[in-house]
């Protein structure tokens, strides 16, 4: 039977199946994404950083010849440490009757020891508030269960974490870089021990969940609930789901029209799924919205008076923009915070009048990749090509808006431009969002990923899988970019390229929207 570790642990608190399949049908998980995967990495530069928290540390990590934890070696070694008066451990590694875990830092106090477990999310305030931590009092709660029977004196139990509200000015400040939260003191008004609770159940999760794992042949009976998407979404969706129809009442359109409709979230599913009303079929008739009664009713709806409306509302030029972002767990520049959308990229296709033949290659920006900050030169080679006043077509405007209000903070002499350019921009989202054009190929889905192949099924020009490049996806943008300085010349160039043209498609993606609204409001 597999040893349970603190993270198997978690598995089994939010969904006993999710740990059975990780143990025994691990290959039915699906993949993390690219940007998943680089915030994992960035989990490790965080908790080495979080060492330097506190002064004297020594790391218990004995690694096997495969560069593998070993943790036979890492708990002697920590008992070893223990005993010669070490005052902070790191991975202090602990086991007890099949139970192991170590701890990402552990602090001597007078009457024992603080468990100290490091993440690399970040809070906005210094003390967090209890409901965002809820979701890691049952990893800390399981720790210091563990130390306990193996007979450490826990007096206390905090998580570190990024502080969202720092930014970064020259070298990186690491007390104000974490913040340090009690979790059996919680809160400002009203503080909670968010532990207590969670302590008590471990014997019994623990007694539970390794009689589940000692039976691999018995599959847990857990149907979908919440935790199929809390506190973290389950990657085991799809194998779990395999007997529902597709689609089915969990593809429904979740948000309110904002006209008194429903708004379809996780509840509002799971109790229609419960009643059994699962297909599309079951729902009809059921209390819906405007798009979700277009989408289980799989009709077609073009409101070309509503679309004219729309179209009405644009100024020629037209400057079709997109940006492209890249996020650092742990801030790389000055001036920018843990997280903080950083603006690397742009496209951009201009349209002169409606009349306009537009090119399929537009101007696409693309700063050097030599590590430095790329936002000075992105905003002043941005306002060269887009004038004051101008009318700017973005896909979900709230992104651009958000980057350039940012990049007018960071650069006063350019302020204005940029506001400008914000000021004027014109949401393409709005008439596929609002339902003025609708087929059901969109699944309810109004991402330019789904309305585009909806519009264009017979299109391998506007297909994201058709770009030859490395780079399908804004994850695999985001991550590719910050790599491209390690990488030989003949690749960094390769993947230069594989950017600047999956960029390029999703402002001529744009271009071929407005195109097709235009064919509406000409018909």
């Amino acid at each position: 039977m597999p040893n349970l570790s603190k993270s198997k642990y978690f598995s089994y608190w939010q969904c006993p199946k999710k740990l059975w399949l990780e143990t025994y049908k691990a290959s039915e998980r699906e993949p993390d994404d690219p940007s998943t995967l680089a915030r994992m990495e960035s989990g490790t530069r965080v908790g080495k950083l979080a060492h330097q928290l506190f002064p004297n540390v020594v790391d218990a990590t004995v690694t096997d010849a495969n560069g593998n934890p070993d943790t036979a070696a890492m708990i002697a070694r920590t008992q070893q440490l223990i005993d010669a008066g070490t005052s902070v451990i790191a991975e202090a590694a602990f086991s007890y009757n099949g139970c192991y875990c170590a701890v990402d830092l552990l602090v001597r106090t007078p009457d024992g020891w603080d468990i100290h477990e490091v993440k690399s999310s970040s809070f906005p305030e210094q003390d967090g508030s209890p409901s965002e931590l809820k979701k890691y009092a049952p990893d800390i709660a399981y720790q210091k269960w563990v130390l306990t029977q193996c007979g450490v004196n826990v007096t206390g139990a905090h998580l570190v974490c990024l502080n969202a509200e720092y930014v970064r000015h020259g070298a990186l400040d690491i007390q104000q870089l974490f913040v340090i939260i009690d979790m059996q003191n919680v809160g400002i008004k009203k503080p909670v021990d968010l532990i207590a609770d969670e302590y008590l159940k471990v014997p019994a999760n623990v007694a539970k969940a390794q009689k589940m794992l000692a039976d691999s042949q018995t599959e847990p009976n857990e149907d979908l609930d919440h935790h199929c998407e809390k506190p973290y979404p389950c990657l085991f969706w799809d194998y779990c789901s395999r007997h529902l129809p597709k689609p089915s009442v969990f593809d429904v359109y979740g948000k309110s029209t904002g006209k008194g409709d429903p708004i379809f979230y996780l509840d509002k599913k799971l109790e229609n799924y419960r009643a059994g009303r699962v297909s599309y079929n079951d729902l009809v008739g059921q209390p819906l919205g405007i798009i979700q009664r277009m989408q289980v009713e799989r009709q077609t709806h073009i409101d070309a008076c509503a679309i004219r409306s729309f179209l009405n509302t644009l100024r020629y030029p037209l400057y079709f923009l997109d940006f492209e972002t890249m996020q650092f767990a742990v801030p790389e520049y000055d001036n920018s915070k843990p997280y903080q959308q950083i603006t690397f990229q742009y496209s951009l296709h201009i349209v002169e009048n409606p009349n306009t033949i537009c090119e399929k290659k537009g101007h696409g920006y693309l700063p050097p990749s030599d590590g430095s900050d790329p936002r000075r030169k992105l905003a002043e080679d941005l306002c060269a090509y887009i004038p004051m006043g101008a009318c700017t077509v973005v896909y979900n405007d709230t992104f651009e808006k958000s980057r350039l209000k940012e990049m007018a903070a960071l650069y006063p002499d350019l302020r204005d431009h940029l506001l400008s350019i914000r000021d004027g921009i014109c949401d393409l989202l709005v008439p596929f969002r609002e339902g003025h054009y609708y087929l059901p190929a969109m699944g309810g889905s109004f991402s330019i990923k789904s309305v585009l192949p909806a519009l264009f099924p017979n299109d391998p020009d506007l297909d994201y899988h058709n770009l030859a490049g490395s780079v399908h996806n804004g994850g695999e943008a985001m991550t590719i970019f910050p790599q491209i300085k390690d990488m030989p010349s003949a690749e960094a160039k390769a993947a230069r390229d594989s950017l600047l043209e999956y960029c390029n498609l999703d402002t001529w993606a744009m271009v071929k929207l407005w195109q097709k609204l235009m064919e509406i409001n000409n018909g």
